[in-house]
């Protein structure tokens, strides 16, 4: 189990380390551990990293990107949050081309990328069967988000891809004191939601190839997304000093 210590006072690069050692959740530390040892055919000379993932990126970012949860053969083998997958590929190399990763690729945890101004982690931090963690599961990793929310204190904009990060981000801002509108807003892609003064959730489909392989999600309609992203923040900036 994690350290009884609040995870509150954890820096990044603390609770980057705990979130690794985290067994809160069964089912899925089985899963990732099975999917380990047996591994795909294509990755068999592999040593998978078959632990909860952490968080990666610029510490001081405007842009956090939550996903839904690692891949079984992506994240869940390399040790990095959308690495070594077709979903990576695509986010990455959409982050790119918006000038936020210094490359357009992602196949392991020494590969070289970095991000600026952006940091991503994920809803639930263990691979779940069948890519649907259970909602108890969701729950258990919610105080990785809490954290992640009180460290990235340069955070103007979060974007969900898909509807359980917008969820799960909308519960994230109420815990955190922010006032959800009445009705609550709903999942769309491009959809936006002001969370406070300075902060603003925008929506997604997630990059997963269901998505982008059927046409669902394209690359236009990612990198307009992106572009909207830095409107958000950028249009709240203190105009600058004579």
């Amino acid at each position: 189990m994690i350290s009884s210590q609040p995870v509150k006072m954890l820096k990044l690069a603390q609770l980057h380390r705990a979130v690794v050692e985290c067994n809160r959740c069964q089912r899925l530390r089985s899963y990732c551990l099975d999917v380990a040892r047996e591994k795909r055919r294509a990755f068999a000379d592999w040593v998978y990293w078959g632990r909860p993932v952490p968080g990666f990126g610029d510490p001081k970012a405007q842009i956090w990107i939550i996903g839904l949860a690692p891949a079984a053969h992506g994240a869940n083998r390399t040790g990095r949050v959308f690495t070594g997958d077709r979903s990576g590929d695509f986010l990455f190399a959409a982050l790119h081309r918006c000038g936020l990763a210094n490359q357009p690729t992602s196949h392991r945890r020494d590969d070289g990328l970095t991000l600026s101004d952006c940091y991503i982690s994920a809803t639930a931090r263990c691979a779940p069967p069948a890519n649907k963690p259970l909602p108890q599961e969701v729950q258990n990793c919610s105080t990785w988000l809490d954290s992640e929310w009180r460290l990235l204190k340069h955070k103007r904009v979060i974007l969900a891809l898909g509807k359980i990060a917008w969820d799960a981000v909308l519960a994230l801002a109420q815990r955190n004191g922010c006032n959800i509108p009445t009705p609550r807003p709903r999942f769309a892609h491009a959809a936006s939601v002001e969370l406070s003064a300075n902060l603003n959730l925008i929506g997604s489909y997630h990059v997963s190839q269901q998505n982008t392989f059927t046409g669902k999600l394209t690359n236009d309609m990612f990198d307009a997304v992106l572009k909207q992203c830095r409107r958000a923040f950028r249009e709240g900036e203190a105009p600058a000093e004579p």
